[in-house]
């Protein structure tokens, strides 16, 4: 049976946390890399298929880099910014992007016999430019005042527009999904979920509601069942909380 290895980064995070749970539930191999490994429950520590590496992602060099995604079949990507004002305002600026565009990179020149699955936890406050996703007058106002005074949403938007552009839909070493949750939020269990191609409401006045191991569970799922990614590859993927659209 093969065994699918991950590299999750932002594991620490609250989704990521989740995500990395799922994963190992489904069996797979994860990899994470982590600036404080101490914060991280003493279950992954003592799992077998857990390797997990102290460093601060983007201070690694493109050789590490490369050395880092060598033996990964899958990268999951739930980086993110904290949401204080050096998380906000303060370097990296361009976090999610930086690692994006930094891994695909380590990915291309490692020329892997199989695509790499490359999986971006996004945000419905980012359309998908390569479908005519219906916005009003007054959410795009909002968002552009989000662009000027929130760095984090520049961010998400680039992240995703360095996949669908840069990335693409025919690259030999790499495929990718960007997963949209809603507005996120805590619970204990896996609960039934909804997805669609583009958001079935305001993300800005309407937003639904979306839990964070729904996400995880969703992406678990991305990266272990070949018929789920080769239906949303090369797509954004909107996620709902299905009681949230009762």
């Amino acid at each position: 049976m093969f065994v699918m290895k991950t590299l999750v980064v932002g594991a620490s995070g609250a989704t990521g946390r989740q995500l990395v749970e799922q994963l190992l539930i489904k069996g797979n191999k994860v990899k994470v890399v982590v600036r404080s490994p101490e914060k991280l429950p003493e279950s992954w520590k003592n799992n077998e298929r857990m390797k997990i590496i102290s460093a601060s992602l983007l201070d690694l060099s493109d050789e590490e880099m490369i050395e880092l995604t060598i033996d990964c079949d899958s990268i999951a990507s739930c980086l993110g910014h904290n949401m204080n004002w050096k998380g906000i305002y303060g370097q990296p600026r361009k976090l999610v992007t930086d690692a994006a565009r930094r891994l695909c990179y380590a990915v291309e020149a490692n020329k892997p016999e199989s695509p790499v699955k490359y999986v971006l936890m996004n945000t419905t406050g980012n359309r998908n430019r390569d479908l005519n996703e219906p916005i009003s007058f007054s959410q795009k106002c909002v968002i552009g005042l989000l662009r000027i005074l929130l760095p984090p949403q520049v961010d998400n938007e680039k992240a995703a527009d360095y996949l669908r552009i840069k990335v693409g839909q025919k690259n030999q070493f790499i495929e990718w999904v960007a997963v949209r949750p809603d507005g996120l939020i805590d619970e204990n269990d896996v609960t039934d979920y909804e997805l669609y191609p583009s958001p079935i409401r305001s993300a800005i006045f309407n937003a639904g509601k979306t839990s964070r191991i729904n996400v995880g569970h969703f992406m678990a799922s991305l990266i272990s069942e070949n018929s789920l990614w080769n239906k949303w590859k090369g797509q954004m993927p909107v996620i709902y909380n299905k009681s949230s659209l009762d």
